[in-house]
């Protein structure tokens, strides 16, 4: 029982850090006050820390997505494949909905919902239901699927879609250019190609065998992370020397090492490329190798609350930044008549003269954490003693 306890705890407080993380990217897209007009990845504009910032977030949706194969594997050995199966099928629209609805109008505040922006939990919903499909055939048809998916979808880099249909369907599915697409008077957004996030959930759903308790010792896990690891970042080492295939975005050599440097970690995230799973997944199975022993005090108890409730964290902090960021926006003395003058990508939220410079917006991301912890924490406890079915849906 205590190996299965350090086990969860190992998946639970490093999805919480990811997500703890998540809050910081989120923070900044609403209160720095470039974030609308700069990139924080552009070389030729960027800082280190405002790189460094904005990179060290690369590792939150991977690492959640992983997770998330990872906690599929383990339900796998307390359900048949047919209940699993439907849960996952279920869950995955119901991900799907809150994406078109509560989550989507989180990040917006707009009440017409006549604009779409498809992000992680669109994704994480559809790769669900595909995986309710893969669990009723035989485990090593999920491990190909996924080891194919992210090894080879990078091939797409090298062919053009004339097709406008198939460039449509492929920009859902496999590739990512923020096309406009126009539904009636809807406009939608997919900013999250479906496929390779599949595949990436199918890695964690792969290596799930390493956390059955009855079959592998923590010892043996731990060993088996660390060598995916090393292999993993090796293998992404190797990727960028080559500076060829596995990411349309080449480095080259800058201003001084540094930057060259922060040239060769500039992978592409929309959609995750080879480089950019290797880099990010390999740390990550370090981390949970290293998680194997902690125990759940100090900060370890705060991220282990965040990552036990996964999806509730995630619609809160959303709507906590936008809450703070509206109060902003009146302190500062806009008004609402700028609402429909101004222009901004989300509401609230000008796209210029607005904000705070980046020490003040990493101060708003911890105060994020606080207001946060504590409904985190009472939901947690509340889903802990209560078995209702909805619980598992959110």
């Amino acid at each position: 029982m205590d190996t299965i306890k350090k086990r969860i705890l190992s998946i639970d407080i490093l999805r919480g850090i990811i997500m703890a993380l998540m809050a910081l990217d989120h923070t900044r897209d609403y209160f720095h006050i470039d974030a609308v007009t700069q990139d924080p990845l552009n070389l030729e504009t960027t800082t280190p820390i405002l790189f460094f910032t904005r990179w060290i977030t690369h590792f939150c949706a991977p690492a959640f997505v992983f997770l998330s194969g990872i906690s599929i594997y383990l339900q796998s050995l307390r359900k048949t494949k047919e209940e699993l199966a439907k849960f996952l099928l279920t869950r995955g629209l119901w991900l799907v909905l809150m994406e078109l609805t509560i989550v989507g109008f989180g990040w917006s505040f707009n009440p017409f919902f006549n604009f779409f922006f498809l992000q992680v939990i669109w994704a994480i919903g559809w790769s669900m239901v595909i995986l309710s499909a893969l669990i009723l055939c035989p485990y090593w048809v999920a491990v190909v699927t996924g080891i194919g998916i992210t090894l080879l979808h990078n091939l797409t880099d090298y062919y053009t879609y004339p097709d406008p249909e198939a460039h449509t369907a492929f920009n859902f599915l496999l590739m990512t250019d923020f096309s406009l697409y126009k539904v009636g008077t809807v406009q939608v957004m997919a900013g999250y190609a479906i496929l390779p996030w599949t595949g990436i959930m199918l890695l964690g759903y792969s290596i799930g065998k390493w956390f059955n308790t009855q079959t592998v010792t923590p010892q043996l896990r731990q060993r088996r992370l660390v060598s995916a690891g090393l292999l993993l970042i090796t293998f992404f080492v190797l990727l960028r020397i080559n500076n060829s295939y596995g990411d349309p975005k080449h480095w080259s050599e800058q201003k001084d090492t540094l930057f060259t440097l922060l040239s060769i970690l500039d992978v592409t995230k929309y959609p995750p490329s080879l480089a950019y799973a290797c880099m990010t997944l390999g740390p990550a199975l370090l981390a949970l190798a290293a998680l194997e022993n902690v125990h759940i005090r100090g900060i370890y108890s705060i991220m282990n609350t965040f990552g036990r409730v996964p999806f509730f964290y995630y619609m809160l902090h959303i709507y906590v930044i936008h809450l703070l960021c509206v109060a902003l926006y009146f302190i500062q003395g806009f008004t609402a008549d700028q609402l429909f003058t101004l222009p901004q990508n989300f509401g609230f939220r000008p796209n210029e003269n607005f904000g705070f410079n980046l020490g003040y917006t990493y101060v708003v991301w911890i105060g994020v954490l606080v207001l946060c912890y504590f409904p985190c924490r009472w939901y947690d406890r509340y889903k802990s003693t209560h078995k209702k079915w909805w619980l598992s849906y959110i």
